[in-house]
């Protein structure tokens, strides 16, 4: 069996099952690179104002070493991981091919650039350029990227927006090869509709009332913001919102329906608050809603996985044109709408157009046939087809 090496910063809920399938079909070593802060405890997350730990197993299945991290200032940014030993145990492997999640930390652009030659460099990473930026900036972005991005032989891209990404930096269509974003689709599509009927009557949201559900960290990029404004402005009798999650707008969330109880009380009852939930809770949230909506005006909202999650509920879906996979994933009249980010006149639009339990089902049982083939199996075998020379389309 050939070997594969891994370099990705951490541990991540949608890549761990991914490395776990591949583990059966090669011989396959993770390393991890942010260092001494990966242990059982979790990783501390700026989104959600927190230190997470994910309550499904990500670390078995697969064998993996957390490479020692030596850099003064350990996070999730470019001098945030320095691996002194990360060569030098890539090369005690011996890798036949070595993939890198990500190039903006020192050591993932060292590894790029020390094997290229020397073995086969692939890269995965879903950034986009559905963010506009000034002129200047775009040039040397696209000098740079150009530079470092001739290093690689291949490049497994998420979707239709990242492939763009990647043809507009030099690579070229025989160097691009998809493999799909993805979620644990079994979990999120396995019934819990009687937990997700008693988190409807917790909250007083009757069986014919429509949900909209915000899930995820409650920050700049997702603008939660536009959707509580548009969701009062609209004040729609019978659609109740709900938010999950945590992040630096709490407060100024709830401030908002704090301030809503004196001018308009029942309205202000139809708007909720729930802490950040774990992966094995997301999925009674998802089938507890009608409607997922992610309203994000970037930067950098690269993908949107937790709308994968939601389609495998089997749920309708408003997502903003800046969401990554809103392109592949997201149909207008089909089993959702996309509306203009920043838009709030349009997002009042298309949440007035979902608010017929008939069609909204009718969507949800499409978002469930569309989201099928963007699964693990998929991806991995994407991957190891790389290794035999195989193609699949």
């Amino acid at each position: 069996m050939k070997k594969l090496a891994i370099v990705v910063s951490h541990p991540i809920q949608y890549y761990a099952p991914v490395f776990e399938r591949l583990s059966k079909a090669c011989i396959l070593k993770v390393f991890y690179t942010l260092g001494a802060q990966i242990n059982e405890e979790g990783i501390s997350d700026e989104g959600f104002n927190q230190k997470i730990t994910w309550d499904i197993p990500l670390l078995s299945g697969y064998d993996y070493e957390i490479v020692k991290n030596t850099a003064k200032q350990v996070g999730h940014h470019y001098y945030g991981i320095k691996n002194k030993d990360l060569i030098a145990k890539i090369g005690l492997f011996a890798p036949d091919a070595v993939l890198v999640y990500g190039w903006a930390y020192t050591s993932h652009l060292k590894i790029l650039k020390y094997f290229k030659g020397k073995i086969p460099i692939w890269f995965r990473g879903d950034s986009n350029l559905l963010d506009s930026k000034n002129q200047i900036k775009s040039l040397f972005r696209k000098l740079f990227l150009k530079w470092l991005y001739h290093d690689i032989d291949k490049a497994f891209y998420v979707g239709t927006a990242n492939k763009n990404y990647f043809l507009a930096y030099g690579l070229t269509e025989n160097q691009l090869i998809f493999a799909p974003h993805a979620i644990d689709n079994e979990r999120f599509s396995k019934k819990r509709s009687n937990e997700a009927q008693k988190l409807r009557h917790k909250l007083t949201i009757d069986p014919a009332d429509n949900l909209i559900l915000f899930a995820g960290k409650f920050e700049r990029k997702k603008n939660p913001n536009i959707l509580l404004t548009a969701f009062i402005e609209l004040d729609q009798p019978g659609m109740h919102l709900l938010f999950v999650g945590t992040g630096v707008l709490e407060e100024n969330l709830k401030l908002t329906v704090e301030k809503l109880k004196s001018d308009n009380p029942a309205l202000s009852k139809r708007i909720h608050f729930l802490d950040f939930q774990n992966q094995t809770q997301m999925p009674i949230f998802y089938q507890a809603c009608d409607v997922f909506c992610l309203p994000s005006q970037g930067p950098n909202e690269t993908w949107g996985l937790a709308i994968n999650e939601a389609m495998a509920a089997g749920k309708a879906i408003l997502a903003s044109d800046k969401v990554g996979c809103a392109t592949d994933l997201v149909k207008n009249n089909e089993n959702g709408f996309i509306f203009k980010s920043g838009d709030i006149s349009d997002l009042k639009n298309k949440i007035s157009k979902l608010n017929k339990k008939a069609m909204l089902h009718q969507f949800g049982n499409r978002s469930r046939t569309i989201i099928a083939p963007w699964n693990f199996d998929r991806q991995c075998e994407i991957i190891i087809n790389q290794f035999n020379g195989k193609r699949i389309h």
